[in-house]
Formats: structure tokens, C-alpha cells, sequence
């Protein structure tokens, strides 16, 4: 495809320019003031059959819009000889003489203005916006021009990997971030803009745009992370080798180096000099609040760390499986190990309940009140002062010490919607942490914002020294594939719900703006 359009697009914009686009744009595509959103409230339909669905296209040549499904745009270009019109959903430009969508680099341009201005004008970032047309949304309106959109138990999106080589670990996280939205969303786009265009193959976040596309294509054929592999090894040194990895360090590793190759491709200012607005950032980063608490005079030492993460110990005494010593059950009786194993079941919010609760830190780490100017003894306790768009769980499944290496097989039962208001620091201070359970079933007064939706899962099978890694991802809204590797199988949510649970992705339900 041609960065420069078709030869009609071209003797267009030789003899009007690209004014008529830019016109067509600002006020029924991108609408970058209110007067525009106005404007195209009550303006935006179709001329003939006054539809206002139906892919509203703008003809490029005259004041007309024309419904596509309905052919009425299609008969003014024939009747007219007005062969431009512009796709009001996309802002893509369609050739009614070459029948196919062309994309223009210079209009592109003109799009992306468009959007930061919008974005600007509503208060919004920009990634939550429908971008300007991609290369490759056009590409793909022009390969399925019956196809606009994803229908139902559609598999597009749904691509095996092989393992090439004990990287279970890097798969099932591959498709973990896959099918997370608001990245899909900016690279399908084609948002990204590479910091290393002197350095081709070395930038990380160019190989996970292509790895989207790849995926997005429609080919079923199992894929091979070679060069992603290798651009990980290069700049995550500490995971080079052929050895078996821990996921949760791959998952880690992966956003800090997508971190540092986009942080600085971003365009949207910021006044904080520590805030990054990387897509990254924008998705994964939250804000966890430490409160530390004098036990003299009750002053209160706040500091608040970014997180991608949040790591969760699964309780006091949980039933392990021990991969070198002695096992501590091996003479119990089957009956008493069926009780433990009874007495060793938890949930997601037992965990993050204790991961919240205030912590006395005792004699031996007595710090320096600020108040008191003298050492004292404290309480510390976390909670989340900003939830991210993306929530990340990692149940600390894998203990390692000098005499054993075990696995936790504590069943820990986790929700398909879980709501983070209890655990909020607003929340959790001002209820002195024992009323955690007043917070439980109280929907009616929950607060939306907090309200969140499983989307993934990370399993690890089998034992700490020969394990493997599967992940249950979720397709729109309610279709579940467990992905092993190059194979994919459906799913149901029981069987996700069931499972042991290492790594656990919610989405929020409903996005606030900053």
C-alpha cells in the first residue's frame, strides 16, 4: 500500500488541497471542539434515507452525506462523479473509482492533530480515543470489505505459540497482554512511534505492534516469539538462557523494557517530572499509599510508589509442596490431609485484605518519627491510592529458602468481577481496618469507578522444578480460550474460576479521565 494515497486522491489534493478533509475532520470525525460535537449531533445523517447508522461516509467533493450500507453514498458518487468521501467512524478516505480505501500519509497527519485536540478538549488521554486511520485499519477494511466489525464467537485474535523450548513462561504472557484492550487498541492503531530508527530490530515495543498485527490478520497458523525472545534476552539480561522462567519476572521485565523504549514517544505533557504518560504507564501503573504510624504520638508518615503489580502472600499456614528436604505431611493420614487441604483454602479477598492491614513492625525496626524527633515503634499499612486501568494480582505461589524450594498449592478463589473500593485508602483508613466485611455485598453503594473484570489468568502445572505455564484469556465479553502453548481450546468460566490461579488480570469496568 502506497503512502501517498491513489492517483484521484492526488489530483484532488493538487487542485483543492487537503482543507476539505481537515474541514470534514475536525467537525464530524475527531469533533475537536464542543461546537463540532454539536454540530454533528444534529447534522450527521444520512441525506436519503435520513439514517444516522448504516457507515455515514461524507463525500470529499460537496455537502453530502450518504449511508454505505444503504448505498445511497455510493449512487451520489456515480450520479455526482464525486469518487472521494470520507468513513465518518474512521476518518479513512474511500475511491469509489480504484474501490478500495487509500490511506494518505499527509492526511493521516492532519487525523492525528485532530485526535490530541479532542483528547485536549475533553480532558481526556488520548489513548481512550479512536485514533486516525492506521495502515493497518485500512489494510483490513480493504481485505474484508464486508466486515466491520467483530461478530459474535468470532476467533480473530486467536493465534497459538509455539514453545521454543521451555517458554510456556513467555507465551501464556504474551497472550495475557495480547488480549488486553486498551493495548490492543493503541497498537492496531499504529500509535506507536519507534525512538530507535537508526537501530532497527532493537526496539521492543516495534516487535509487540507487529506481534498485534500478526495476530489480528486472520492467519491461524501457530506463531514463533524468536525475535521477541531475543530482543528480551538483549535487554532483560537476567533472563537469557534456555532454562524454564518465572512468568510473574518475565511479565516485569517485559512492561520495563516496553517502558523505556515508548516513554519517550509519548506526546501528552505532563507536569509532574516522576509521571510517565506512556501507554504503559497509562494501563498498568497504580499508586500504593504506606502510611506509617507513630505508636507515641500517632504521627502519620505518608509516601505513595507507583506499582504494575501487586504481589499477595496466601495466608499463615498454607498447604505446600515441598521440592527438596522433607515434607512436613509425609506421614499424615489421607483423611488429614484432606482437612488441612480444606482448612488451606482462601480468596483473592482474604489476600488483599491482609495485604491492607495494618502491621505492627515491633521493637527491632523502630524508625524515626519526625514528630517525636526520637526513635519509636510504628504500624505500617498499605493501600491503593490510585487503581490502575489494568489490575495486576501475583499470588506468591513459589517460596525459596537455604534448606527448601516449595510451591504453594493453597486453592485461592478468585471472582470474575471484583471490586477494589475496600481497599482504597480513603476506604481502609478512615474504617480503622475492621470493617472490611461491612464493605461485602453492599453493590447497591458500591462505587462503579472501582468495579473491575477478569480477563486473563496465568496457571502454573505441576511441580516447582518441572512445571508448565497455560493461560485462560478472555475473547469480547463473556468467550474464554485456554491457550497451551500453539494449542487453543475453548473454555468455560467455571474452568477459569477452578483453576489454581498464579497470575491473575482485571480490566475496570468503567474508565475515569484525568
Amino acid at each position: 500500500m502506497s503512502d501517498h494515497g491513489c492517483i484521484h486522491l492526488n489530483n484532488f489534493k493538487a487542485a483543492k488541497g487537503i482543507q476539505p478533509y481537515r474541514i470534514i475532520h475536525t467537525y464530524f470525525v475527531a469533533c475537536t471542539t464542543a461546537e463540532a460535537r454539536s454540530r454533528k449531533a444534529l447534522a450527521c445523517f444520512c441525506h436519503v434515507c435520513n439514517s444516522i447508522g448504516s457507515r455515514l461516509h461524507s463525500c470529499l467533493h460537496c455537502i453530502f452525506f450518504g449511508c454505505y450500507i444503504g448505498g445511497h453514498i455510493q449512487e451520489h458518487a456515480k450520479l455526482k462523479k464525486h469518487f472521494l468521501a470520507v468513513d465518518l467512524a474512521y476518518g479513512a478516505v474511500f475511491c469509489f473509482q480504484c474501490g478500495d480505501y487509500v490511506y494518505d500519509q499527509e492526511l493521516a497527519t492532519v487525523a492525528r492533530e485532530h485526535r490530541l485536540k479532542a483528547a485536549k478538549s475533553l480532558g481526556m488521554p488520548t489513548v481512550y480515543h479512536s485514533w486516525e486511520p492506521s495502515r493497518y485499519e485500512i489494510e483490513l477494511l480493504r481485505r474484508n470489505p464486508r466486515r466491520r466489525k467483530l461478530i459474535k464467537n468470532t476467533t480473530v485474535g486467536l493465534r497459538g505459540l509455539l514453545n521454543l523450548g521451555n517458554t510456556c513462561f513467555m507465551n501464556c504472557i504474551v497472550q495475557a497482554l495480547i488480549h488486553t484492550p486498551l493495548l490492543r487498541d493503541f497498537f492496531l492503531a499504529d500509535r506507536h512511534l519507534c525512538q530507535f530508527q537508526d537501530e532497527p530490530g532493537r526496539c521492543l515495543v516495534c516487535e509487540v505492534s507487529r506481534l498485534f498485527q500478526e495476530f489480528y490478520s486472520g492467519n491461524k497458523a501457530p506463531l514463533t516469539l524468536h525475535r521477541l525472545l531475543h530482543l528480551i534476552w538483549t535487554h532483560a539480561r537476567h533472563l537469557a538462557g534456555y532454562e524454564q522462567q518465572d512468568a510473574h519476572e518475565f511479565f516485569i521485565a517485559a512492561l520495563d523494557v516496553m517502558h523505556r523504549h515508548c516513554k519517550e514517544s509519548n506526546p501528552l505533557p505532563t507536569t509532574n517530572p516522576h509521571h510517565c504518560n506512556c501507554i504503559i504507564d497509562q494501563i498498568f501503573t497504580g499508586g500504593l499509599q504506606s502510611d506509617v504510624v507513630c505508636q507515641a504520638c500517632n504521627g502519620v508518615s505518608t509516601t505513595i510508589d507507583p506499582f504494575w503489580d501487586i504481589s499477595l502472600d496466601l495466608g499463615p499456614s498454607p498447604n505446600s509442596e515441598v521440592e527438596s528436604g522433607n515434607s512436613s505431611n509425609e506421614n499424615q493420614s489421607q483423611s488429614s490431609d484432606l482437612q488441612q487441604q480444606e482448612q488451606d483454602r482462601t480468596s483473592l479477598v482474604d489476600c488483599l485484605e491482609r495485604f491492607t492491614r495494618a502491621e505492627h513492625l515491633g521493637s527491632s525496626a523502630k524508625i524515626k518519627c519526625s514528630k517525636c524527633q526520637s526513635y519509636q515503634e510504628s504500624t505500617k499499612q498499605l493501600t491503593m491510592k490510585k487503581l490502575p486501568v489494568v489490575a495486576s494480582f501475583h499470588l506468591k505461589r513459589f517460596e525459596h529458602s537455604n534448606h527448601f524450594h516449595k510451591k504453594i498449592k493453597t486453592f485461592v478463589a478468585f471472582p470474575e468481577h471484583l471490586d477494589m473500593t475496600p481497599f482504597m485508602s480513603h476506604c481502609r483508613n478512615h474504617n480503622n481496618n475492621n470493617n472490611i466485611n461491612t464493605f461485602r455485598g453492599l453493590n447497591s453503594v458500591t462505587v462503579p469507578d472501582n468495579r473491575y473484570s477478569l480477563f486473563a489468568v496465568i496457571n502454573h502445572i505441576g511441580s516447582l522444578d518441572a512445571g508448565h505455564y497455560t493461560a485462560f484469556i478472555r475473547q469480547q465479553r463473556d468467550h474464554w480460550f485456554k491457550c497451551d502453548d500453539h494449542l487453543i481450546t475453548r473454555a468455560n468460566l467455571q474452568e477459569v474460576l477452578d483453576s489454581e490461579g498464579y497470575l491473575l488480570f482485571y480490566h475496570k469496568q468503567i474508565l475515569e479521565y484525568e
